[in-house]
């Protein structure tokens, strides 16, 4: 048998088998993340030779998972069950050099299982 997740979390705006009962607002996580010094050593070859930078696709993956687990505590905070319409933005901090601001966000709501469902 599969186990319900405590917080259900979709980029759709409604999750098959349950109803929106409240909704509790937008909720977000924002991070603003910079390469380490070997991303950056790593990066900078790699950019020279080109191909895949894989040390800031790391890096990048990182803050991605930071602003996302910031947005569902944020639900919990408010009381919510379910995130949906989730969705990034990403965007380079002026005047930082290489820093990336991440940020992710949704609408926090309470469901309920439809009749007979779940």
């Amino acid at each position: 048998m599969t186990q319900k997740p405590d917080l259900f979390v979709t980029t759709t705006f409604s999750i098959e088998g349950y109803k929106i009962v409240e909704y509790r607002g937008l909720v977000r996580g924002i991070t603003v993340r910079a390469p380490t010094i070997a991303q950056g050593i790593f990066g900078g070859l790699k950019n020279i030779i080109g191909g895949q930078i894989g040390a800031y696709a790391e890096m990048c993956e990182q803050a991605r998972g930071q602003a996302y687990d910031q947005m569902v505590q944020h639900a919990k905070e408010v009381g919510a069950n379910a995130i949906v319409g989730v969705n990034y933005d990403a965007a380079e901090v002026v005047g930082t050099g290489n820093a990336t601001e991440v940020l992710c966000y949704g609408t926090a709501v309470v469901i309920e299982p439809l009749h007979g469902t779940a």
